[in-house]
């Protein structure tokens, strides 16, 4: 198989980097966390202007560059290396993919507005009681003369304080669990009925807990065929999924990387536990973990056009591997920095809180081995 990246991949790759390396260093990160919005609008503003990326997967006829997954995931592993608080993923991988795969002049109309930084889209999919099953949810939305009325609780929605639009999994018909009546809706965030309460998380990010309370849609809210959503929602989660696998391994390679530097400037005994062998062989095992979450990550992104059970299998296999080492990575460069290693004013304690986000973030190392024992079981049958 070819991992070899095309000519605009890698200007794609070397010009986020190079921004990101210039532009988002460890403390202007901590600045920008502190705001009172949790991020700096104007790097989203640059994403869109001055490096024109929120573009990449976009089809030319919609000003995009034409490209696709590939390009999704290079922009994704460097984001991981910053630890960049950037919606891209909900945004242009999710929404973006949404919107397309919907269609219409509505599809039309709001992608130019993701390119141009003007859009940006919130996934609100997950609830208290679904744990990771898109299918076993209660938001229920009715038909209101032309438009829908949205009824129900949305849990951990990450980007929702900021975002301009929210898109919504509902139900038109059937009860929670069930693959038929789930729909998929983009509700504008300034709609009547929806409440917010907003939060950090762990990991430095604002989401948010939304109520729809009769809320609102107008009838191009409504994305695809009314109770047919399911399908592209689990699409979507596993694009979501593997995206997070590519973040997740430029995180680790970065955390690798302070890791070992810091090893080899840190002395005991008169010399740097660089030196020491135990430090040397974790050191090398933490390395092989970044290899082959790299490469499971490719494996992934590039079966996501596959059909449904093979993207699923890739998805899966690729999460549940990354998720285990990104934890073990983490622990390691922990145990291995000592207590400095969970202060605030260390980058590898923010990277662990990170990596520890991203192990669960659209199914945990537990859920994705179940999925891939039931895909077995049911091919087996």
């Amino acid at each position: 198989m070819d991992f070899s990246f095309n000519e605009t991949q890698t200007m794609l790759r070397e010009s986020l980097a190079r921004y990101l390396r210039e532009r988002y260093d460890f403390d202007s990160r901590q600045k920008m966390l502190a705001r009172a919005e949790g991020r700096d609008p104007a790097i989203w503003r640059a994403f869109a202007g001055e490096l024109g990326i929120l573009g990449a997967p976009f089809a030319e006829a919609h000003g995009g560059f034409g490209g696709g997954p590939v390009d999704n995931m290079v922009i994704m592993e460097e984001l991981g290396r910053a630890m960049a608080v950037e919606p891209y993923l909900d945004t242009v991988v999710v929404g973006g993919h949404a919107l397309v795969a919907a269609g219409g002049a509505h599809a039309d109309a709001l992608i130019p507005g993701i390119i141009a930084g003007e859009v940006i889209i919130a996934f609100a999919w997950a609830e208290p009681k679904s744990r990771y099953n898109p299918a076993r949810i209660e938001t229920r939305a009715t038909a209101d003369g032309a438009g829908w009325t949205l009824s129900g609780h949305k849990s951990v929605v990450i980007a929702a304080p900021y975002a301009t639009h929210f898109l919504v999994t509902a139900r038109t018909g059937g009860r929670a669990g069930e693959a038929e009546g789930v729909s998929l809706f983009l509700v504008d965030a300034k709609a009547g009925g929806i409440t917010r309460r907003d939060y950090p998380t762990v990991d430095g990010w604002m989401a948010s807990e939304l109520s729809f309370e009769n809320a609102k849609a107008g009838p191009q809210a409504l994305l695809g065929a009314e109770g047919e959503a399911l399908p592209l929602v689990e699409e979507l989660l596993d694009r979501a999924a593997a995206a997070t696998c590519a973040e997740a391994a430029g995180a680790m390679r970065r955390l690798h990387e302070l890791t070992l530097d810091y090893a080899k400037q840190r002395t005991q005994f008169g010399q740097p536990i660089a030196k020491f062998q135990v430090i040397q062989h974790r050191l090398v095992d933490m390395l092989m973990e970044v290899e082959q979450a790299l490469s499971m990550a490719y494996q992934a992104t590039l079966r996501l056009d596959l059909p449904a059970a093979e993207r699923a299998r890739a998805v899966s296999q690729a999460k549940a591997k990354i998720a285990k080492g990104a934890r073990f990575l983490g622990q390691a460069a922990v145990q291995t920095h000592g207590g400095i290693g969970i202060t605030t004013e260390l980058a590898a304690g923010h990277y662990f809180k990170r990596l520890t986000m991203l192990e669960s973030r659209y199914g945990d190392q537990d859920h994705h081995l179940a999925r891939l024992e039931a895909q077995m079981m049911a091919e087996a049958a």
